[in-house]
Parts: C-alpha cells; sequence; structure tokens
C-alpha cells in the first residue's frame, strides 16, 4: 500500500502563537494586519516609483524590484491565514492548502536568498570592477540572472513538497506555527522522517550559506578596495552606496544564522518564541525594507521626494484655482 493511501488527515490546523492568552487574540490580529497592510503600501509605492521614474530603470533597481515581488508573495502566502485565526478563529487550513503553503514559503525564501547574492555581486563589480562594470551589469544581465534565480528556486522546494506529500499523517494534525512549512509538516508523518528531514535540511544550508559565503567575501572585497582610496570623502561615498543594501543583507541573514547557532550549541526556546523570532525574521524586513529604501537609497529617495513636491505643488494651484473662481 501506498504511504499517501494511508493518510488520515484532511486538514491542518495552524496553532499560531499557544501560549497567546485569547483576550490578546483580538490584538494579534490587529498587529499582524497591520504589518500586511504596511508590507503591501510599502512594496507597491517601490513598484509605482520604478514604474514612473526612468531614473530608477537601473541595474541595482531592478533587483531590489525581485526582492519586492518576493516579499508582496510571501506575505500574501503567509499572513492572511493566521490573520484569520485570531481575527475569525479560523485556524483550519486544508490537507493540499497547507502543502501548496509550504511550497511558496520554501520558495520566495530561495528566491530572497538568489536575490541578495545578486545585491552582492552588483556592489561588488560596482566597486572593485568600476570599469568594467557597464558592460558586465547590464539591465539585460539583470533581467536574465533574475529570471534564472526564479526558475532555478524551484527545484529545492518541489523536491520537499514532493517527498512531504506522500507520508502518512494519521495522528496529530495540529502544526505548531503561524504558517505550514517542511519541518512543522513532517513532524506530524507517522514514519521516520530523517530520510526526508535530512535533504531539505542540506538544501536550506546550501540555499542560505553559499550566498552568504559570497556575500561575506563580496563585502571583505568591497572594505578592502574601498580602504585604498585616498581621499576619506570619497570613501565615504562609495561605502554609502552598499549601506542600504548591507542593511536589507544583514535583517534576512542574522536572524537566521543565530536561530541555526542556537539549536546547535543547546540554546532551547519556548514553542511560542521560536515562533514569534521566525515570524520577526520572516515578515519584518519584507515591512521595513521599502523604508530604507527610500531613506538610504539616493535615487529612490529623490524621486520620492519629487513626487510629494509635484502633489504638494498640484494641490496649491488647485487650492489657488478655487480661492480665484
Amino acid at each position: 500500500m501506498l504511504e499517501g493511501n494511508q493518510s488520515f488527515v484532511t486538514e491542518f490546523v495552524l496553532s499560531g502563537f499557544s501560549g497567546l492568552h485569547p483576550e490578546y487574540q483580538g490584538l494579534a490580529s490587529a498587529v499582524l494586519f497591520l504589518v500586511y497592510l504596511f508590507t503591501m503600501i510599502g512594496n507597491a509605492l517601490i513598484i509605482f516609483l520604478f514604474a514612473n521614474d526612468c531614473g530608477l530603470h537601473k541595474p541595482m533597481y531592478y533587483i531590489i524590484l525581485n526582492l519586492v515581488a518576493s516579499d508582496i508573495l510571501f506575505s500574501t502566502a503567509t499572513l492572511p491565514k493566521i490573520i484569520t485565526k485570531y481575527w475569525f478563529h479560523s485556524g483550519t487550513i486544508s490537507f493540499s492548502a497547507c502543502f501548496i503553503q509550504m511550497y511558496f514559503v520554501h520558495y520566495l525564501g530561495t528566491v530572497n536568498s538568489f536575490v541578495f547574492f545578486l545585491m552582492a555581486l552588483d556592489r561588488y563589480l560596482a566597486i572593485c570592477y568600476p570599469l568594467k562594470y557597464p558592460v558586465l551589469m547590464r539591465n539585460f544581465t539583470i533581467s536574465t540572472l533574475s529570471i534564472t534565480a526564479w526558475i532555478a528556486a524551484n527545484g529545492g522546494p518541489v523536491m520537499m513538497v514532493s517527498r512531504a506529500y506522500p507520508l502518512p499523517y494519521c495522528a496529530s494534525n495540529i502544526i505548531a506555527h503561524c504558517y505550514c512549512d517542511h519541518i512543522s509538516i513532517t513532524r506530524l508523518a507517522c514514519t521516520d522522517r530523517a530520510p526526508y528531514g535530512l535533504p531539505a535540511f542540506i538544501f536550506a544550508m546550501i540555499v542560505l550559506l553559499v550566498p552568504l559565503a559570497f556575500i561575506i567575501f563580496s563585502y571583505t572585497s568591497i572594505v578592502i578596495t574601498v580602504v585604498r582610496i585616498p581621499n576619506s570623502q570619497n570613501r565615504l561615498k562609495t561605502m554609502s552606496t552598499c549601506c542600504t543594501q548591507l542593511i536589507i543583507i544583514t535583517l534576512y541573514y542574522l536572524p537566521r544564522c543565530f536561530v541555526y547557532m542556537a539549536s546547535n550549541v543547546g540554546i532551547k526556546f519556548s514553542s511560542d518564541m521560536r515562533i514569534v523570532i521566525i515570524m520577526m525574521y520572516s515578515l519584518l524586513p519584507p515591512m521595513v525594507n521599502p523604508l530604507i529604501y527610500c531613506l538610504r537609497a539616493k535615487d529612490m529617495r529623490e524621486s520620492l521626494i519629487k513626487r510629494i513636491r509635484r502633489k504638494t505643488v498640484s494641490q496649491n494651484v488647485k487650492v489657488t484655482v478655487i480661492f480665484k473662481n
């Protein structure tokens, strides 16, 4: 008999923050809703600025556009369900929908990792090889690399889902998380998860650590190159072009590395604390990234200021015309 025929679970239940007192569930749903709302508005603003300002059609902003798309999709794939759990007391998710969500969670996480690799590559070539940069990093090149990243990111998640879906789920159907991921689901299988968990763990480490290794190499090379610049003002100007991406990359990698290292050195968290940490590094960066772009990226900041001034002038003109009439 196939393992898939042994599964008696037809739906899963997302436990969310299991220790959360009922009187705070409404507050939790409101906070999660605001996170989702600000994420959508902020990232939609970036898309609007990019679409309406040809000055932003540069390799760096094409890369950022990929991250914006990934952040919107990830937040949409994960947040609405957990919001409805606390808002409408509906934490159930169908068997198939849970695996679809699991696919998008790991797929979009892989896309993000590849996009950060492209960010580091862009700054590495721009600062360490400035004369070759216009030739190597054209908009067409970035578009090709971006499409390749989105396609290549499918491999691991498809493998994880196709191996986890047929497992026999015949015991508890409560997922100790706010969304469906590979570890939370396969822990519920009525079989040894080691043959399924190990390949998924290896894939996660490759996706996380290989881009991170290049990022560390690229920014080390950038620092060495910047230090050799004789003029201190030019050094600061050159480093400022990296700050935006470095902050975003740090927000993504630092909490993840902390969680992995903590589990390996014996530091233990409560179930709720672990979920809080995971939710913070999964959902806060998509919300704060647009703010970082607009405050730190010069072209993006100037584009936004230009739009605000144009809107203000337009409104003042309308008011003047109304008073004259």
